[in-house]
């Protein structure tokens, strides 16, 4: 699992990988300003999906899978055991383009995300 929060006083969200997941997918903390981020949905579904091309991470098909993927030009970070509790963020950031991840409490972590994005009108 993670840990998600927003840095309220920094209007960041952070994600921390959590036990060897760090080492497996070669990252120890995401952070995403949060007019950065276009959204957050629980998509249990997204591990059937293609991923792309793993560069670098771990792996294993039906199960895990931890680091980068490269799909369609973009970055994506996952860091997802099975997928019954995975959270998709999409974000602009420059270093991943979506965050797929597992989570303890799925509907909290979306609903988190989404209440703390500004609104369109403060981001235009």
């Amino acid at each position: 699992m993670n840990k998600v929060f927003i840095d309220t006083a920094r209007r960041v969200l952070v994600v921390e990988p959590r036990g060897l997941d760090k080492l497996w997918g070669f990252v120890r903390r995401i952070e995403v300003p949060l007019d950065q981020i276009r959204g957050a949905t629980h998509d249990p579904g997204t591990t059937e999906d293609y991923k792309g091309v793993r560069s670098p991470g771990l792996g294993i098909p039906g199960h895990k899978w931890v680091g980068t993927w490269k799909k369609d030009g973009e970055r994506h970070y996952w860091n997802v055991t099975g997928g019954k509790t995975t959270v998709v963020i999409q974000t602009t950031a420059p270093r991943f383009q979506r965050i797929h991840l597992s989570v303890d409490d799925p509907r909290r972590i979306v609903d988190m995300i989404n209440a703390a994005m500004p609104r369109r009108a403060d981001r235009d």
